[in-house]
Formats: structure tokens, sequence, C-alpha cells
């Protein structure tokens, strides 16, 4: 079984260098503030977490405002705790603001949580749910058109036909002095009254 040739990746090994690096930077600062063992890897986590729920709604085409919102909030605080570990704060004896910013971050991260997780554009598929939706009242009425009737046809007539009808229309005007009423022509001719009125039509 031939193994699979490894690539790597320059900009994968970067991602996860700078995320580790970040990672510590952020459980140092929280060690230092006061929060030890599991509770300085868990700020780490929290901060990359909101960082990634942020970037998912602003990736997701819905509203912005809240993305870009949390986004920098959890931004400030991987730059903060990476710029606070460079050696320009002392470790040892950290201010009482930045452990009360520390000590609430956890509040701060639920929240920004819970509102990107919860806050969907409801209101913009209801108003086109209700768009969609017409009422009985509001409906338009359908006229429905009565097919129009084309008149019947006239049958056709041979000219042969026509010919031997005008003949005996003769013959019989020759008779009778009269012309030939249409139930003696169709009498004389033996075809249906219809055709028989076409021809006496042919023949005036």
């Amino acid at each position: 079984m031939r193994a699979l040739p490894v690539r790597l990746d320059a900009v994968l090994v970067q991602a996860v260098i700078a995320a580790a690096l970040s990672f510590a930077h952020l459980h140092d600062l929280a060690s230092a503030a006061g929060q030890h063992g599991w509770k300085a890897w868990a700020y780490p986590v929290s901060v990359d977490l909101l960082l990634v729920a942020a970037w998912r709604r602003l990736r997701s085409g819905g509203t912005k405002a809240a993305g870009w919102c949390w986004f920098l909030v959890a931004l400030t605080a991987s730059l903060g705790a990476n710029v606070s570990t460079a050696g320009l704060l002392d470790l040892r004896a950290v201010p009482a603001w930045l452990r009360i910013l520390v000590a609430g971050w956890p509040a701060v991260a639920f929240l920004g949580g819970t509102l990107l997780a919860h806050d969907s554009p409801e209101p913009e598929e209801a108003s086109v749910v209700e768009e969609a939706t017409v009422s009985p009242s509001s409906a338009p009425e359908l006229s429905v058109a009565e097919p129009e009737v084309a008149p019947p046809s006239m049958p056709s007539v041979p000219p042969a036909l026509v010919a031997h009808a005008r003949k005996v229309a003769e013959d019989h005007h020759a008779r009778t002095g009269s012309a030939i009423d249409t139930a003696t022509l169709r009498a004389r001719l033996g075809v249906p009254m219809p055709l028989a009125e076409v021809i006496a039509s042919q023949l005036t």
C-alpha cells in the first residue's frame, strides 16, 4: 500500500503557529490576573470561539452590525493579551482594572455568543411570508372568458353538382314558369337539406 504524500500548506502552518501563540498569551494573562488551573485555559478558548462565531455571522450574509461589534470585542481581547505579555505589563503585579476585565470576560463572552447564535433575521422572513400570503378579500378576481363559438363552415359543393343543379332549375322554370324552391331542388338532386340550401344560394 503506497503512502499518500504529505503536503504542508504554509498559510495553514502560519495560522496554527499564530493561534498557538495567541492562545498561550491569553492563558498567561488570565493566570496572572488570578484565574488559575482550568480557568486560565478556558479564557483563550472563549475568546477564539467568540471570534469564530462573529466571523461566521459576517460571512452568513445577514445583519453584519452584531457580527462586527463582537468581532472587534474578541479581537481587542486577543490583541490586548498579546501586547500585555510583550513586557509592557508586569505580570507579577497585574493592576486591579485588568483583573476586573479578566474576571468579567466570561459574562461578556456569554452575552456575545448568545446574541450571535439567536440573532437571526426572522422579521425579514416573516415579512416575506406576509407579502406572499394574499387574503381572499384582496385576491384579484379572475374573469373567465366564454369560448367563442366559430360559425359552422359551409360545405363545399363540387362544380359539377352545381352545374347539374342549374340545369334542373332551368328545366323546372321552363316547365312551370317559376323558380325552383329549395325543397324541390333537394328532392330532385337527392341531397341533404343543408347542402341543398348551399346549392340554391349559388344558383341565385
